[in-house]
């Protein structure tokens, strides 16, 4: 053991992860609930007993080193592995935890059918799921805060330590509610300008597909449109404001289902968008991850039949 590692306690590797996933010395004061100072001086331990510098501090907040990067899954992984062995000794008997991050667009329809196949016996898993824009989730999985994601592949220089393997390929639909003024027309593509748009957010892979359907059909993006990923909101404007929503069918699908919503059509088709699953490269499996996957690799091939789409290669 290295002479100095003596010194080191769970509150560094706490304040470590507190900061680090934070980026704010003040919001990980907050979680920790101790000063500000108090973090200051625990981190400056922590970098005394590892010999390198984790965090530089300045406007941005507290962005990790190359090392703390490499150290977070460690330390999260000491910290989570002695919660579970004092529960052993204390005869608690800790469920599995597991965290799946997934695009807001993908949570609707994909992910409650793996949860489903999560919570069947023997051994039901704690899960939690986190939604957001992919780059944010890559992070996290990069990180170790994310066991799995469901998004899309993204630069190479995002995929640092990180694995792509194809599921499904989704398409974009345009959908509004039933007896839409648009569903009338022989032309609906020429009179979109005339109806509230709703479209994915600005630098999205899905907002690209969908800004080039609308190029393809002679409609630039109106001046009057709402951007969002909410897909609770875009029902509501779909069906109260006679809005169009682009989206990708998962997105609409419960809503699909049940006949609040229907497929307007349009005499041009978005590219489908391959849905993947990402994972880590740099670490194996545990058994209650390798369930997740299992779960989510099932449900992909139940959406590929569905959709009529066959797998490509795995990366």
């Amino acid at each position: 053991m290295t002479p100095a590692l003596h010194r080191l306690q769970l509150r560094h590797l706490h304040c470590f992860l507190a900061v680090a996933r934070s980026g704010n010395l003040r919001r990980a004061a907050e979680v920790l609930a101790v000063s500000q100072p108090a973090v200051t001086k625990t981190l400056a331990e922590l970098e005394d007993i590892v010999g390198v510098r984790l965090f530089e501090r300045g406007r941005r907040g507290a962005v990790p080193t190359a090392a703390a990067r490499s150290f977070l899954p460690q330390a999260a992984a000491l910290v989570s592995g002695l919660a579970e062995a004092v529960d052993a000794l204390a005869g608690r008997e800790s469920p599995r935890r597991l965290a799946l991050g997934t695009l807001p667009t993908l949570a609707p329809s994909f992910v409650p059918r793996v949860v489903r196949a999560l919570a069947l016996p023997p051994s039901p898993a704690m899960l939690q799921v986190v939604t957001g824009r992919n780059r944010s989730l890559l992070e996290q999985l990069q990180r170790g805060e994310l066991d799995a994601v469901i998004g899309r592949l993204a630069e190479p220089e995002h995929m640092v330590g990180l694995s792509f393997e194809h599921l499904y390929a989704e398409p974009l639909i345009a959908a509004v509610r039933p007896g839409h003024p648009l569903l009338r027309q022989s032309a609906p593509n020429r009179e979109l300008a005339r109806h509230l748009l709703v479209l994915p957010l600005p630098g999205t892979l899905i907002r690209h597909s969908a800004d080039s359907l609308l190029a393809s059909l002679g409609q630039p993006p109106p001046a009057t449109r709402v951007e969002t990923l909410s897909s609770p909101l875009a029902l509501q404007l779909a069906r109260d404001a006679d809005a169009v929503w682009l989206t990708p069918v998962g997105a609409a699908e419960p809503e699909l289902e049940d006949g609040r919503l229907v497929v307007l059509p349009l005499p041009a088709a978005a590219a489908a968008e391959p849905v993947g699953l990402l994972l880590r490269t740099d670490v194996a499996l545990p058994p209650e991850v390798a369930g997740l996957v299992a779960a989510i690799r099932d449900e992909a091939a139940r959406r590929r039949a569905l959709l009529g789409g066959a797998p490509s290669a795995g990366g």
